[in-house]
């Protein structure tokens, strides 16, 4: 008897559900390996992108739109936000087998996250329907500037800023801030830069991860006011970028 889910998931389900496993191999390396469980976010993020390339020229299935939105908890929420705990908790020098304040404090923050990114998943798949904006910054930049910050190394030296950044994203996820998608060409040269922070992040000292951890600042704080695009309606290759299915 074959599983219910052959003939009815594709090729672009198959790519979501492996980002989704790249989350939970992230919150285990997290322990071990803190800058490759940042590789690992960084490449689900690729695989968010991925999908809704797959899709426009494999086709969607109904399922894909539900499944994009539980693998981005994984890998944009939960790993994160444990990635997050790791850094700081070694960071500050944090007693793990006593409750104390410290140890309060960041369990709170890193929870508040993962309420937070599962929230504006969930506002995004009920209220979103605008093709050329989200409201709120994507869990996915969220993950992926605070893995390129942790591969830059910043935040391994000073546990206080991503503790900050961490709470900054609490609001900046679920606040009514319109985020513009980007052009397939700016995507592209982003995705390069994502890439090659993966691949060599030591390359020329780290080159590649604060050029990706610019760039995502960059737009966060810019992009609302000063981004422009041409016309209003995607096309559906920007649409495959943001990670959505262009057949719907």
């Amino acid at each position: 008897m074959l599983p219910r889910f052959v003939g009815r998931l594709g090729l672009a389900d198959a790519v979501t559900i492996a980002n989704a496993a790249l989350g939970f191999v992230a919150v285990v390396v997290a322990f071990v390996d803190i800058e490759l469980a940042a590789r690992l976010i960084l490449l689900a993020a690729i695989a968010d992108g991925l999908d809704g390339i797959v899709a426009r020229h494999y086709g969607g299935t109904e399922a894909g739109p539900y499944l994009d939105s539980l693998a981005d908890v994984a890998s944009f929420a939960i790993a994160p936000a444990v990635l997050a705990f790791v850094v700081i908790s070694d960071g500050l020098g944090v007693d793990l087998e006593t409750v104390t304040l410290e140890l309060g404090l960041v369990t709170a923050i890193c929870a508040l996250f993962v309420a937070m990114a599962v929230a504006r998943l969930g506002l995004y798949t009920a209220y979103d329907t605008a093709d050329h904006y989200t409201e709120g910054i994507q869990t996915t930049l969220a993950a992926t500037i605070m893995g390129a910050a942790i591969l830059a190394g910043a935040p391994v030296d000073d546990p206080w800023l991503i503790l900050a950044i961490t709470g900054a994203f609490c609001y900046l996820m679920v606040s009514p801030i319109q985020y513009p998608d980007l052009l397939t060409r700016d995507a592209l040269i982003m995705g390069i830069i994502h890439a090659l922070a993966i691949l060599v992040p030591n390359f020329a000292g780290r080159t590649f991860p604060y050029a990706l951890l610019t760039l995502g600042i960059a737009y966060m704080a810019l992009s609302p006011w000063f981004y422009w695009r041409p016309d209003a309606t995607p096309s559906p290759d920007d649409r495959a970028v943001r990670g959505e299915d262009p057949t719907e």
